[in-house]
């Protein structure tokens, strides 16, 4: 005999994605009591039929039981920005592939609108249309809401239509920090990935004689170094040995050097060798060395994995697509109009629009001066002054110091030649 527990779940399996779903609803449709209703419905989310987002509360959801870590969803994405679902409810289970931010004309914005994607626009009654006629979501900005003609339109194509009261700078860096977090979760690269495995190594008690015939014999010229118990207690690159062509290993070794696990990600073993300037760390397990990886592995892994196919823009591309750029004797100058992206609900560039815009035009600086690889130290704001929506803005960047690892420059933005910001970045470069 069926329970009544089991028919509210069947009833919740048979409702279409999108469908709202309350206690007091199913309750009252099925006759039973709100407390069955409740442990019913919870049994549903357990089981990934129904999801419960702030705001829009309790959906009926498509059931995905091969869901990777990297997909984010137009639910997802509401509730982060705090949106209100207009129309469309029927398509919040559906993939984010990518965003685009609607601070351009309808004819320039079409051919970025594709299935997948988000339209991040203020009060635009065109743009929403457009947007839902090539399959794309639409979440506006500035907490303004949408016609009837676009809620039936958004509910026949089963795309959502979100609001949310936040500006379009806060929302898209809310998003595409959610789509970065997953990108780098689907695409992690570990310390197993690239290290080489079963690597030459010498004892503590060698002599240096020993590291030179493993230099002429392999052409390495880092190697770990180990007791006789097999525990790794140093390192021996040739910055250590210098001219020295007698002793021991211990004497001119790197002592109690930091050791990595397979599992260890690359960008941490990156940042440690950047910080540290370590040149080789051995890969330890269960207090054994099975492995070392090189800084010349981990930069030629951080390149493959930035010249990966991405998806869609990084918020950093486009905070500058709108500022050309032209290199000078000293410096860089990125000249630029306050865009829509950047402005806040108060009609003036947002704090944070424009310290992302000072950083970003620093690290463009920086490789353009021939540092390719960099890892931020620190990034100082001095001040930032009030600049309005459509504003003409000239930034230079210009070096203050200049080394083969660290480096700083200074950022400075102006408005009719108007000093309205100032910030220092300091860095420093991962070198093979």
């Amino acid at each position: 005999m069926t329970t009544k527990h089991d028919q509210i779940i069947q009833y919740i399996m048979n409702l279409e994605a999108g469908a709202a779903i309350s206690v007091r609803k199913v309750a009252r449709e099925l006759g039973v009591s709100q407390g069955t209703a409740y442990r019913a419905i919870k049994e549903a989310e357990n089981r990934e039929y129904v999801k419960t987002f702030p705001r829009m509360g309790t959906i009926r959801v498509e059931q995905d039981k091969k869901r990777g870590i990297e997909r984010l969803t137009f639910a997802e994405a509401a509730a982060m920005v705090d949106g209100t679902v207009l129309g469309g409810n029927r398509g919040l289970n559906k993939t984010l592939v990518r965003f685009v931010i609607g601070a351009m004309t309808p004819d320039a914005m079409e051919k970025y609108l594709s299935s997948g994607s988000l339209l991040i626009v203020g009060n635009r009654e065109e743009a929403f249309r457009l947007a839902l006629e090539h399959e794309c979501a639409v979440l506006i900005t500035g907490g303004f809401g949408c016609s009837d003609e676009i809620r039936q339109l958004a509910d026949q194509k089963g795309l959502p239509v979100i609001s949310s009261t936040y500006d379009t700078f806060t929302t898209a860096t809310m998003i595409n920090q959610a789509i970065s977090e997953r990108l780098i979760k689907k695409e992690i690269l570990l310390v197993e990935d690239i290290m080489i495995e079963e690597p030459k190594y010498l004892y503590e008690d060698d002599s240096i004689g020993e590291w030179n015939n493993l230099l002429k014999k392999h052409g390495h010229s880092r190697f770990p170094v180990l007791n006789r118990d097999h525990e790794v207690v140093g390192v021996l690159t040739p910055k250590d040995i210098q001219e020295a062509s007698t002793g021991l290993v211990r004497d001119f070794m790197s002592p109690k050097p930091l050791i990595v696990t397979q599992k260890t990600t690359v960008a941490y073993a990156a940042h440690i060798m950047a910080w540290e300037g370590y040149e080789l760390l051995p890969v330890v397990e269960s207090g054994r060395l099975i492995g070392v990886i090189s800084r010349q592995d981990v930069i030629k892994a951080i390149q493959h994995m930035r010249n990966q196919p991405q998806m869609g823009e990084t918020l950093d591309d486009v905070i500058l697509s709108n500022f050309g750029s032209k290199r000078m004797e000293k410096r860089m100058r990125f000249t630029g109009k306050v865009t829509p992206l950047l402005a806040s609900h108060m009609g003036t560039a947002s704090w944070s629009a424009l310290s992302m815009l000072m950083s970003t035009a620093a690290l463009v600086t920086l490789k353009n001066f021939g540092q390719t690889d960099v890892s931020v130290d620190t990034f100082t704001v001095f001040f930032v002054h009030p600049v309005q929506l459509e504003d003409m803005l000239e930034i230079d960047v210009e070096p203050v110091e200049e080394g083969r690892v660290y480096n700083k420059v200074e950022i400075c933005i102006y408005r009719e030649k108007e000093l309205v910001a100032k910030a220092m970045l300091a860095a420093k470069a991962m070198r093979k």
